[in-house]
């Protein structure tokens, strides 16, 4: 694996950045969209796919870029230093995952996706799944994300035993879908009932499979939160070498440099991890792949720490509603939790090690 960017997937990480500077700021997109369900306007949205970022993991036969999840890991990690609130991890990468890792067929909602006239999400990656029976779906999924803002919503779910991917009409009848309060209001989830909603079988994963596209997932998220981390590592260092007391700016003070230090220390410990997670999920062996995902999952709480040291060296204004450090934190606590708090992954970790 290479640890550094070719040229090509530095110039796709300026451009995603310039955009989301120019159209998709916090100031201008992210705040209005914090109470949007849909959490992107249509503009943002189709921005990006012109970028191809909609695409990008989406093969070239059916209108994508067909690149790997290294070039998706450097969208995502610009996406959440932006704090994008947008459905694009849902549909540019676990939707796409999931219909290229199962061999589905559904060439059609590919080149929806790489097009951004479709928008899909992915529901039962973990916990309870629902059932089908003679094509129709009853149950639940908790914290189905990006819910409203989809089209198409994957499932996951039993049918006589066997696991398989079904597709299902966002707005089809006997769908019901109610937003779910969590810590993170850049990331819309939602707790949606299926109650006998007709649900095409598009393929039959295997377990391993399944699992595939679950670090897939683990792996993206990873690389957004890293994106996180480093810009309000960022934020709080600019501020530390302009903010002054006592005549001398406060990155001067021996007790703020050891703050700096820390949030440097942890953010480039998880860059390493993130990179070889992203260059596993497309070219290591499945084991290894799994690993590296379990790595970056166990120690996802670390990357939270960033945030609230760097609330420490903003002081009081960093607590204020209109400072960003708080919704950069609120980033980092959700992927804390996303599919599960650390706790398992860290005895998984530990069982590999023994």
């Amino acid at each position: 694996m290479n640890l550094e960017l070719t040229d090509e997937q530095l110039a796709l990480r300026d451009t995603v950045r310039r955009f989301l500077t120019e159209k998709a700021s916090v100031t201008t997109h992210v705040r209005p969209m914090l109470d949007d369900q849909a959490g992107s306007t249509r503009e943002v949205w189709s921005g990006l796919t012109a970028l191809g970022a909609t695409g990008v993991l989406v093969p070239q036969e059916h209108g994508g870029l067909g690149l790997t999840m290294v070039e998706a890991g450097v969208v995502a990690e610009e996406l959440g230093a932006a704090l994008y609130p947008g459905p694009w991890l849902s549909s540019a990468v676990a939707a796409t995952r999931a219909l290229t890792r199962t061999g589905s067929e559904a060439g059609s909602l590919l080149a929806g996706i790489a097009d951004g006239s479709t928008i899909v999400t992915v529901g039962a990656l973990s916990g309870e799944r629902p059932e089908v029976e003679n094509g129709i779906l009853r149950g639940k999924i908790s914290a189905l994300p990006d819910a409203v803002a989809a089209d198409v919503v994957l499932v996951l779910a039993d049918d006589s035993g066997d696991t398989g991917l079904f597709t299902v009409d966002a707005i089809s009848a006997g769908v019901s879908v109610m937003e779910r309060t969590h810590v993170d209001p850049t990331r819309k989830l939602f707790d949606v009932t299926f109650d006998d909603v007709a649900a095409p079988r598009l393929a039959s994963p295997s377990a391993d499979d399944i699992q595939a596209l679950i670090d897939d997932v683990l792996i993206a998220y990873a690389a957004d939160a890293l994106g996180a981390a480093t810009a309000v590592m960022n934020m709080a260092v600019e501020y530390a070498k302009v903010r002054r007391q006592f005549d001398q700016p406060i990155g001067s003070f021996q007790a703020v440099q050891h703050l700096c230090v820390d949030m440097y220390e942890t953010v480039e410990l998880a860059r390493s991890g993130v990179l070889h997670a992203l260059w596993a999920a497309d070219a290591a062996p499945p084991a290894e792949r799994h690993l590296a995902a379990v790595r970056a999952k166990a120690f996802a709480g670390q990357l939270a720490t960033v945030a609230d040291t760097a609330i420490q060296v903003f002081g009081g204004i960093g607590y204020t509603w209109e400072h960003d450090a708080h919704l950069y934190l609120k980033r980092l606590l959700g992927w804390s939790t996303f599919l599960g708090g650390s706790d398992r992954y860290l005895q998984e970790v530990g069982k590999a090690l023994l």
